[in-house]
């Protein structure tokens, strides 16, 4: 007997909604290529090749903490660790995925910002919804900007703009109620306002830089100014 065709129209939406699958999506954007940030002197940023690697997996293991059943995509932007491993010597990406598959979350490498955006509207596809979504990487007040100083010095090829989330993200993608942070510089400035209008959800944004030491103890990064949504 199917349930579905019992229930009076009235009550079939609240029947539907309580099948949704929540999934959590954190986003990695891509390091700097460190030989270019010297010649940046004070302003030069990413001295570890992993800070937004290690914010997405400081995330993930709170995430974890509070459910250990979690569904978990964590997209990264793979070009820059590309070249900054080429520059250190290191398989960066090998140990990108050994941090996914220990914590046994879906891990998806991005090339470009549509595909980044492609991968969390599948993240949001079909009954799952997006519960949360969070960004470790470099942004401006109007932008992710998935790589910096990695193909061009001071210079971002591939980035989300707040132009592009009505039209490359997918509002039904995330839950009414879907908790979203970008741990980007400036956010809070702009994008923070877009992201609300496009998507329906709130985007909490800093209004000044963010300060990325604290991954390495265990901690989210701390901004210099004020969040805001």
């Amino acid at each position: 007997m199917n349930l579905k065709h019992m229930l009076p129209a009235a009550l079939l939406l609240p029947f539907l909604a309580s099948t949704a699958s929540a999934v959590d999506v954190v986003l990695s954007g891509g390091v700097a290529v460190k030989s270019w940030e010297k010649l940046r002197g004070p302003n030069a940023h990413d001295n570890w090749w992993a800070n937004f690697i290690r914010g997405a997996t400081v995330r993930i293991d709170q995430l974890q903490k509070k459910n250990p059943s979690a569904r978990i995509v964590w997209i990264v932007f793979k070009p820059a660790y590309v070249n900054r491993g080429r520059e250190d010597g290191k398989n960066y990406l090998a140990m990108i995925r050994e941090q996914a598959a220990k914590r046994k979350v879906k891990l998806i490498f991005v090339d470009t910002a549509n595909q980044a955006c492609a991968a969390i509207n599948n993240a949001g596809k079909g009954s799952d919804k997006i519960s949360s979504f969070f960004y470790f990487g470099h942004s401006n007040a109007y932008a992710f900007m998935l790589d910096y100083s990695s193909e061009i010095i001071g210079v971002s090829k591939h980035w989300i703009h707040e132009k592009d989330l009505a039209t490359k993200l997918n509002p039904s993608a995330f839950a009414p109620n879907a908790e979203c942070w970008s741990y980007g510089c400036y956010t809070g400035n702009s994008m923070s306002r877009v992201w609300r209008q496009s998507l329906g959800v709130p985007l909490w944004g800093n209004t000044e830089s963010t300060q990325y030491q604290p991954v390495g103890w265990g901690e989210l990064p701390k901004g210099n100014g004020s969040w805001v949504k």
